[in-house]
């Protein structure tokens, strides 16, 4: 049998258009002699739908469109395995399930409704949909196929040490005579996990005998972005089709044969993660219906990054780089940002704000009472810069980005109302120390954009006389090993300390700066994620609480 996995970037939401892209893609398989089309999770409605699935209306109208998109296949000489959001069996706890129906001639031949629910990390399908309760082959072509619906397929009790569920569903579909192994997905990026699921499906591909063929989706749904990466694997493991990551692609794999396309892309991971801020960055505006976007432009690494990334994502001519320099600001940062601004092809405007900050330290000065300056007059100068970039967004009808990276954002390093303002983080998820890496990856693509000066100058806000973010923080390569340590991998500090050859009492300092600062960060704007454990919907503290390390 020839198979096309079809590698769709979708929007949540969008049915009727959703529709139309999964009939393109199949009308091009028919095309090239494909005999089944598969598409990825819930490519009907978009993933993930969240609490959309709450409303009847929804359930209907995907329902609706499934059966118009059956219909309007009806000639084409293929059939097509799609998810979509069905209706839960009257009397459950809730409305919907997750589930893959396959179409052919003009019909719903058969539908799969997923059984294991993710409940971890970004996931929360267990709040939405109903689980199925048993699971059955779908015969198409005589051949037996065991469609199974992302964590279906995540629970092989040969791969991992502690499986999440009792039940397999792969295992079960492989004992009533499933030749095939077809998954479809919505999994999201983060580093590391392209790896990960080609080990897991060639492990469960060799115990089971059969081939597997893995869909997924790609592009950027709010927070999470899809890489794609969608391959097909023989029964000795090997991978026999693959797609390439971070763009849509149809290819195919021949189940006769063993053959396939081959199209892969990103061995380097740094690479892959500039790749997966730029669709991220791309489609959260794209499907938010903005078309020009703006950032404050300091000259320092971290707003470098963001341009970069905004330029490649919608084109130079739609980003804005705003320089506003204030009381301490150095002459080597405006330098940087303009050289950065002409390499790139984006607009700069200069704001200076020390004339502001001046009129409004003077008219606070009596409220003040003689205080020494502090972090307050500091943070004036932030929430100044923010409002200068607010301003402009709204006159410009244009998406403000934020700059911070996810090591200052840990440790509260960053300013509520000032730097911290905009409609996305861009590299919220990306610590400090591999926002260097990627500014390095944007010189390889494109020689000398990035001001060497940029990579060699100490990190600074440049909020008061000389200042140095090492003034607060440890060197970016200490604090990131324990950030990782203690965010990531939830080690306390004594273990960390003892592991990474570091002061106790530093380690400490910077597990509370972590805890006390979920009160900013739950008011962040919202941040694209690419490590195993983003700050946003994947990480739920509580603000008001009194554990500690």
């Amino acid at each position: 049998m020839l198979i096309a996995l079809c590698q769709i970037n979708n929007t949540v939401g969008d049915l009727e258009g959703n529709a139309r892209l999964i009939g393109d893609y199949a009308r091009r398989a028919a095309a090239r002699g494909a005999a089944l089309a598969v598409f990825p999770e819930l490519a009907l409605t978009g993933y993930p739908p969240r609490d959309l699935v709450e409303k009847p209306s929804f359930i209907e109208r995907s329902e609706a469109t499934l059966a118009r998109l059956a219909e309007s296949l009806a000639e084409v000489p293929i059939g097509v395995i799609t998810g979509y959001a069905g209706r839960a069996p009257a009397g459950r706890a809730r409305r919907a399930t997750n589930s893959a129906a396959l179409l052919a001639g003009g019909a719903i031949r058969f539908v799969q409704t997923k059984m294991l629910l993710p409940t971890y990390d970004v996931f929360d399908e267990s709040r939405n949909f109903e689980p199925a309760t048993t699971q059955s082959l779908c015969e198409f072509q005589d051949v037996p196929l065991a469609i199974t619906i992302c964590e279906d397929a995540w629970n092989d009790k040969q791969f991992w040490d502690r499986p999440r569920y009792e039940k397999d569903p792969v295992e079960d579909l492989i004992s009533q005579g499933a030749a095939l192994v077809v998954s479809i997905n919505g999994s999201p990026y983060h580093m590391g996990k392209r790896a990960l699921r080609r080990q897991m499906f060639s492990s469960m591909a060799r115990r089971h005998g059969v081939p597997h063929v893995y869909v997924n989706m790609t592009g950027g749904n709010d927070q999470l972005v899809f890489d794609g990466s969608s391959f097909a694997v023989l029964p000795d493991g090997t991978v026999a089709a693959e797609a390439p990551s971070f763009a849509e692609d149809l290819i195919l794999f021949d189940t006769a044969t063993g053959s396939g396309d081959r199209r892969p892309s990103h061995e380097d991971e740094t690479s892959a993660v500039y790749d997966a801020l730029v669709l991220g960055t791309r489609d959260y505006m794209r499907k938010c219906g903005f078309r020009k976007a703006l950032l404050g432009l300091s000259g320092g690494v971290d707003s470098t990054l963001v341009a970069c990334v905004a330029a490649d994502a919608i084109g130079p001519e739609n980003v804005t780089g705003v320089a506003m320099p204030g009381p301490y600001s150095t002459d080597h940062a405006i330098e940087d940002a303009r050289i950065l601004a002409q390499n790139l092809g984006i607009r700069l405007e200069i704001a200076p704000i020390t004339g502001a900050y001046e009129s409004i330290t003077a008219s606070l000065g009596g409220l003040f009472g003689g205080a020494p300056a502090d972090a307050t007059e500091e943070n004036i100068q932030s929430r100044l810069r923010g409002l200068t970039l607010m301003a402009l967004s709204n006159k410009w009808n244009a998406l403000v980005l934020t700059t911070g990276n996810k090591s200052e954002l840990a440790v509260g390093y960053c300013t509520l109302y000032g730097d911290m303002c905009g409609g996305l983080a861009v590299i919220s998820d990306v610590p400090k120390t591999l926002v260097y890496d990627l500014c390095r990856v944007v010189n390889q693509r494109r020689p000398g954009a990035i001001p060497e000066r940029v990579f060699t100058k100490p990190p600074s806000a440049e909020l008061r006389p000389d200042q140095k973010d090492t003034d607060s923080l440890p060197e970016y390569a200490v604090l990131d090993v324990i950030l990782k340590d203690y965010v990531e991998e939830m080690e306390p500090p004594a273990r960390i300390a003892e592991s990474r050859h570091l002061p106790l009492g530093l380690v400490r300092e910077i597990a509370s700066k972590v805890d006390r600062n979920e009160y900013k960060r739950q008011q962040a704007a919202p941040g694209l994620k690419v490590t195993t454990k983003a700050f946003g919907i994947g990480r739920r503290f509580p603000i008001a609480q009194r554990f500690t390390e």
